[in-house]
């Protein structure tokens, strides 16, 4: 009797349970859901449940199931149709304090579901959705940066009690003009000392001594980085509003974020609140009887402040350039009502340093006023004769209130002066944050839950052929050991597929394209076999020993072309984005697996199908 390592046999059948059990819930489906969690985080209430319940029945809604759902309360629908008129309905009626979003909830047994098998994802165009691809403005990011520095500069100088004579923003650059050399001097020295980032010089040929602080290469590219990171962080706040469940928001290249919203077909709103900058800025107001009146008719603001109207009367007002408080330091913003006016107003809650800033602002400047600064930029996108994009930037800046400060006050307040859809909108944006950069949409997709459905059809038709072609032609082929290759494809399927419930992995259409490829690639080690298999027998090997010879001599061989098709799915998953690493991960993994399969698997049957056997010859 031939030795065999045991390994091998052991392997093979832990490979198929392990691999059969976290496959399994891949069969059982999915049911269309709603999902309902609270805004805050917190526990469902404990009466949770009667609520949604009366809520479907006066909408007559008959679910399949509604309970809680590992923290979270799942109701179960029959078809999409009644699923997304489920969920319109429970939004109004559960009102703001309730995020309600569309799901698939697996069908998967309790007992594979306790040892963390779950069901395969299913991609966006799979399950239908909407697909934008956002461009970053890293030269807004850019000039926000210089006017940052014109601000922190001049004061950092003002501290070091060094004199300048004007100042100014030059591109990437902030510019000091100085009286003497000697005061320039100075300020190259005490600024270079405290703002490593930027590159200081004296630019040739000025006409006064003149002082040019550069953005550094590694500081633009900071600050792109940084936008670009920024507006991941709060594009993913704002999606998770929309109530969207197992959104994608990624970055894609140096500039560009990709957002995936499965489930979703109505865009309108979502592209309004993904690409608006809207935000607050509170600011002290230069009340100088006359100045703002004067600095509107010549156009010249005095030092330290800056010109802008109010939204209803377009009354000039001057307000200084430090800021108290801005959106980005805003920790929740609620649209509400003025209980004094009955106007719309938005209660903003600052975070801790900004409400000591306010606080301290506000205790020294009672009877003072302050005003409330609406900044909002769109980018909008035409097209001319010649099919070239243009791009059009608008930027507004409008004061939308100016009061007098009664009494100090820092965390919480309330800012009037707005419209009631104005008002919810700007709490949106100000509790998801603000974006570092204006973004604009530049690629728009749209994938609807039948398509979705007719891609997953195609897609397992395409999948089952692929199978069934190649089952048949090895056992014709190639007899018993084509029987054998046939089994150990079976195998490798059952392995993929668990291995990216594994991984939690997303399925798509491009993924099921790299499984088909595997069915056809995976048989290949096994025809390199079976003909090295008959090569062994017409040499004049016996039966036992060709067998051996073939599945030894042939290893190299198959290991040198997976070898080959697997780099070239690592530089598809390096280089490639969302579809394209979908592919090279599946087809990554079903090399892996075809390899086992093919080397262990059929191996380790035909041991045991002919273990002990006198043959004369090999069914091959």
């Amino acid at each position: 009797m031939q030795r065999y390592p045991l390994w091998k046999p052991v392997s093979l059948w832990l490979a198929l349970l392990i691999g059969g059990l976290y496959a399994a819930p891949n069969l059982f489906g999915q049911d269309p859901s709603v999902q309902i969690t609270t805004a805050s985080g917190d526990p469902l209430p404990a009466t949770f449940g009667a609520d949604v319940d009366k809520a479907l029945s006066d909408e007559k809604f008959t679910p399949k199931s509604s309970k809680l759902e590992d923290k979270q309360w799942i109701v179960r629908f029959g078809d999409t149709e009644t699923q997304l008129q489920a969920a319109e309905a429970l939004k109004r009626d559960l009102g703001n304090g309730y995020v309600v979003a569309q799901n698939l909830a697996s069908k998967t047994p309790a007992f594979l579901e306790a040892i963390g098998a779950r069901p395969m994802a299913l991609g966006l165009d799979l399950r239908g959705g909407v697909h934008f691809l956002l461009q970053v403005d890293l030269e807004d990011a850019k000039k926000a940066a210089v006017q940052r520095y014109l601000n922190d500069l001049p004061a950092f100088l003002r501290k070091q009690d060094i004199r300048y004579s004007g100042r100014r923003a030059n591109g990437d650059a902030v510019e000091f003009e100085f009286a003497d050399t000697d005061k320039l001097q100075k300020a190259q020295a005490a600024l270079s000392k405290e703002y490593r980032e930027l590159a200081f010089t004296v630019p040739p040929n000025s006409a006064t001594p003149t002082l040019q602080a550069r953005l550094s290469v590694e500081e633009l590219k900071r600050i792109n980085d940084n936008a670009v990171q920024q507006n991941l962080l709060t594009l993913r706040n704002r999606v998770n509003q929309f109530g969207v469940a197992e959104p994608l928001v990624q970055k894609q290249g140096a500039d560009r974020i990709v957002v995936e919203l499965p489930g979703v077909q109505d865009t309108t709103r979502i592209k309004e609140l993904l690409g608006a900058t809207a935000t607050l800025e509170y600011r002290a107001v230069d009340d100088i009887p006359g100045a703002a009146e004067s600095a509107a008719a010549t156009g010249i603001a005095p030092p330290g402040d800056t010109l802008y109207y109010t939204r209803d009367t377009h009354r000039p007002v001057l307000l200084k350039n430090d800021v108290i408080a801005s959106g980005a330091q805003l920790t929740d913003a609620t649209p509400t009502v003025d209980q004094q006016s009955g106007t719309p107003a938005v209660s903003v809650t600052l975070d801790g340093p900004a409400a000591s800033k306010m606080f301290d602002f506000t205790s020294h400047n009672v009877g003072k006023p302050m005003g409330v600064l609406f900044k909002e930029t769109d980018i909008s996108t035409s097209y001319n004769a010649k099919g070239e994009a243009l791009r059009e930037r608008r930027d507004v800046a409008d004061v939308i209130n100016v009061a007098s400060i009664r009494e100090p006050f820092g965390r919480r307040f309330q800012t009037t002066g707005l419209q009631q859809a104005e008002a919810k909108k700007l709490s949106e944006l100000l509790k998801a944050g603000a974006l570092a950069a204006p973004i604009e949409i530049v690629e728009e997709r749209t994938v609807g839950p039948s398509l979705g459905a007719d891609n997953i059809r195609k897609g397992t038709y395409a999948a089952v052929a692929g199978f069934v072609l190649v089952v048949t032609f090895m056992a014709i082929y190639y007899s018993v050991f084509g029987l054998f290759a046939d089994v150990a494809l079976l195998l490798n399927v059952v392995l993929i597929v668990a291995i990216l419930s594994i991984l939690h992995a997303t399925l798509t259409m491009p993924g099921i394209a790299g499984i088909v490829l595997t069915l056809g690639m995976a048989v290949d080690a096994n025809v390199l076999i079976n003909e090295r298999i008959r090569e062994e027998l017409r040499a004049g090997l016996s039966p036992h020993a060709a067998m051996d010879a073939g599945y030894n001599r042939a290893f190299l061989t198959i290991a040198d072309s997976n070898l080959t098709t697997l780099i070239a799915a690592v530089v598809l998953y390096a280089l490639g984005n969302g579809p394209v690493k979908g592919f090279a991960i599946t087809l990554a993994i079903g090399l892996a697996s075809s390899m086992y399969t093919a080397t262990v698997g059929t191996r380790t049957i035909a041991h045991y199908v002919f273990r002990g056997r006198k043959l004369k010859d090999l069914p091959v």
